[in-house]
């Protein structure tokens, strides 16, 4: 009984240990951050993914899902992937930008909580409906993942080297995407679904194909950001398509409505007419009783 109780703890222990990379990191970009500081920062966030990631898997594994741990890994997102990232573009990058920076930065952290509310509300009205194919909105992890990414892999080419002043407009726009994309409608696979097959085989091989095109021509380091990159884009990819082919079934469907709808208006004015050539029920009926 004990050892089940403790077994309990183990996902949770997961999920505080994100809490304290994400915590580790906005210590390490209080005051006058040297970029290898800001650069420890973005790694102690990757391996908040790390462990967050791992938590729900070991609460599967264990069996030991509850409310608890829902709440608890989204309120670890909420301070591991929305503040501490926020924290660490805006002495990265925004800081030059003034207020303008700072509420860019802020509009992150706040879109991250609001997609995390809306998840928790979609998951509370339809719990069963966790394993689905799709998620509604950016993920806050990976929003976050991407942010880190471009960090390490600009530390890692550059050898540890500011960012250019020229680069602090095209940041501020990537964040305030990212932050759209988070509250957002855009689908965005889960990959839970995913089976070894043909067409899993070949995407993971065009995956490798591009990994090691972007290593050798670049640099290693971008690689973590084209896989990020290539996320963002198969999500407005699909929701495009998926679009596009809503608004084709509604022009298809419109003549066929219209056309029901003509026929129902023919149907009608028969029925009318037939009704006023029964005895009694027109305008001289009382006449005849």
């Amino acid at each position: 009984m004990k050892l089940r109780k403790l077994m309990f703890v183990l996902p949770n222990l997961f999920t505080v240990t994100s809490i304290f990379c994400g915590f580790y990191a906005m210590t390490l970009c209080t005051g006058d951050a040297e970029p290898v500081q800001l650069y420890q920062a973005a790694v102690a966030i990757f391996f908040a993914m790390f462990f967050d990631g791992f938590d729900g898997r070991v609460a599967r594994l264990t069996k030991t899902q509850s409310d608890f741990g829902v709440q608890l890994d989204s309120l670890a997102d909420v301070i591991s992937f929305g503040a501490a990232p926020s924290l660490l573009v805006y002495k990265w990058a925004l800081e030059p930008l003034g207020f303008v920076g700072l509420f860019i930065a802020f509009s992150f952290a706040a879109c991250g909580a609001l997609r995390l509310a809306r998840f928790n509300v979609l998951a509370a009205r339809n719990p069963h409906g966790g394993g689905g194919s799709f998620f509604v909105g950016l993920p806050i992890p990976v929003a976050a993942g991407m942010l880190v990414s471009v960090i390490i892999s600009h530390h890692a080419a550059t050898q540890g080297e500011p960012l250019a002043e020229g680069a602090v407009v095209p940041l501020a726009v990537a964040v305030a995407g990212l932050s759209l994309l988070m509250v957002s409608t855009v689908r965005y696979r889960t990959f839970k679904d995913t089976r070894p097959n043909r067409k899993s085989a070949l995407a993971l091989m065009l995956v490798v194909l591009g990994g090691t095109v972007i290593a050798t021509q670049l640099h290693p380091a971008w690689v973590l950001v084209a896989c990020c990159g290539a996320y963002l884009a198969l999500g407005l990819v699909e929701s495009a398509v998926l679009v596009r082919s809503r608004l084709a079934a509604r022009k298809v469907a419109a003549p066929c409505s219209v056309a029901a709808v003509a026929v129902a208006a023919v149907i009608d004015d028969e029925g009318e007419e037939e009704e006023e050539s029964e005895p009694g029920q027109g305008s001289d009926g009382p006449a005849y009783l």
